[in-house]
């Protein structure tokens, strides 16, 4: 089991980290009072397998009981759980900015201003951040250069195109565009097998469909094509920190060609090694198109 601690200054990103840790498959448990610590890790630690990955989120919002962190980290150290910490910081000029942007108020309230609230809280977290396993300063990434960073931290500091869930989907244009595509392209303009009688009723996980619609030299110099730009672009959307990628084929039904094609890109890309699922939104719809 893998524990994660995030903790740093209000206002340096660690929602965003929550997204990313989220979209991992981590449990995060977000504003946890320190005391609770070790008893949550023992009790996620005894939950046979259920929760491989857990992020624990604490920060000055708990108040007085902030000061107990190093305390219990100890505690969950000396109990035999591994942990890592990580520390989220940005400069005082971005902090302000963020600030006033959002219009939410800092957690330390003080009178003298918000400089002052961020000058207190950086003191209180001074220490955290020396024993930190990574520090993050946030003041001039984009939320794409953070998911970097933290694909980086955890994926053992290597980013490829397994360190992310492809989704490839044959759909049929009769029915309306996916709207969750990050990717889309359009095969309407090979020839359609709906118009050979002996193929009308099949589709394109039936190996006649797929000899037909690859019989045609434009079909496979297609296929080679798209392979080479996901070949090219999946490290790129893995690199920026995107969990998902979900490329949709479509052709008019969602039954014959994009089914076909779709398979074939799924079957390159699995044999490169990363994680790809293959479904088809129309393929029985399709059936009277």
């Amino acid at each position: 089991m893998q524990f994660t601690v995030v903790t740093g200054l209000s206002g340096s990103g660690k929602t965003q980290v929550v997204r990313f840790l989220e979209d991992k498959g981590y449990f995060c448990i977000d504003n946890m009072p320190p005391m609770l610590l070790p008893k949550f890790a023992e009790m996620f630690f005894t939950a046979s397998g259920k929760f491989e990955h857990v992020a624990f989120v604490i920060d000055i919002r708990v108040g007085d009981m902030f000061t107990q962190l190093l305390d219990q980290l100890k505690l969950l150290k000396d109990n035999g759980y591994e942990y890592t910490l990580l520390f989220l910081d940005a400069d005082d000029k971005t902090l302000v900015k963020r600030y006033k942007e959002t219009r939410r108020t800092h957690p330390i309230a003080s009178n003298k201003g918000l400089l002052d609230s961020i000058a207190q809280e950086r003191k209180m977290l001074g220490r955290l951040y020396a024993e930190a396993d990574y520090v993050i300063n946030t003041s001039d990434l984009s939320v794409g250069d953070l998911f970097g960073k933290l694909q980086k931290i955890f994926n053992n500091d290597t980013v490829t195109e397994n360190t992310i869930a492809i989704n490839v989907m044959a759909f049929g244009f009769k029915y309306g565009v996916p709207l969750d595509a990050d990717l889309m392209f359009d095969v309407r303009c090979f020839p359609n097998p709906f118009y050979i009688d002996e193929l009308k009723e099949l589709t394109g996980n039936d190996k006649p469909v797929q000899d037909y619609v690859m019989s045609f030299s434009d079909a496979s110099a297609f296929m080679d094509k798209l392979y080479d730009m996901m070949k090219f672009l999946i490290p790129l959307y893995a690199e920026e920190g995107k969990p998902t990628l979900t490329i949709a084929i479509g052709c008019t039904g969602g039954r014959h060609r994009s089914v076909t094609m779709a398979n074939m890109l799924g079957d390159m890309l699995k044999n490169d090694g990363c994680d790809v699922s293959v479904n088809y939104r129309d393929i029985e719809k399709g059936k009277n198109q």
